[in-house]
């Protein structure tokens, strides 16, 4: 059996649109970021979960309930997180995204933690689908560093290629990618 995910990223927040890494600083949704989150109700009516699970941080959350609140069981999930970065939490992206690429794929943020731990992270929740959602559909809405992590965990991508391939860097976004557990 095998277990089918729909990945979305959440709306557009404040900080994005001031060009601000948030890692695990809590940050609100957008006027953007809560009209994107309510047209992907419209975009995603053909699609069925089984469930949706969010990361715990609240722009995740927002964008979770504005799409699929009485529609679907919403659960919060830390595992799910940006990638913390530490003591630059909330610190411009020009800085976040170039240790991101280089010297922070194994080695923590300053007081943080490293895409390698994030990537620890999501293979451990995907154990938890596997042992309890084996045969279902889920929805994951959460951030950049997860997705990057199920690119390089399912799809056998290196760091280096899966972040070269990033939709944000190729500007191709799209409502959910499509990801399978095989159990």
């Amino acid at each position: 059996m095998s277990i089918k995910i729909t990945y979305f990223v959440h709306g557009t927040t404040t900080d994005n649109e001031q060009h601000i890494s948030s890692g695990w600083k809590d940050v609100e949704l957008s006027e953007l970021g809560r009209k994107q989150s309510a047209d992907l109700k419209d975009q995603t009516k053909d699609k069925h979960f089984d469930v949706v699970f969010c990361s715990d941080l609240i722009r995740a959350q927002q964008s979770a309930k504005l799409t699929w609140e009485g529609e679907y069981e919403i659960i919060p999930d830390a595992r799910l997180r940006e990638c913390n970065y530490g003591d630059l939490n909330g610190a411009s992206s020009d800085i976040v995204e170039s240790m991101q690429e280089d010297e922070c794929l194994e080695k923590p943020f300053p007081n943080g933690e490293s895409y390698e731990d994030v990537k620890a992270r999501v293979a451990d929740f995907l154990e938890f689908l596997k042992q309890n959602y084996d045969g279902k559909h889920v929805a994951i809405v959460a951030h950049k560093a997860p997705q990057i992590a199920l690119e390089v965990l399912l799809n056998n991508k290196t760091w280096k290629q899966a972040l070269s391939e990033d939709w944000r860097k190729t500007k191709a976004w799209r409502p959910g990618w499509e990801y399978e557990v095989i159990k």
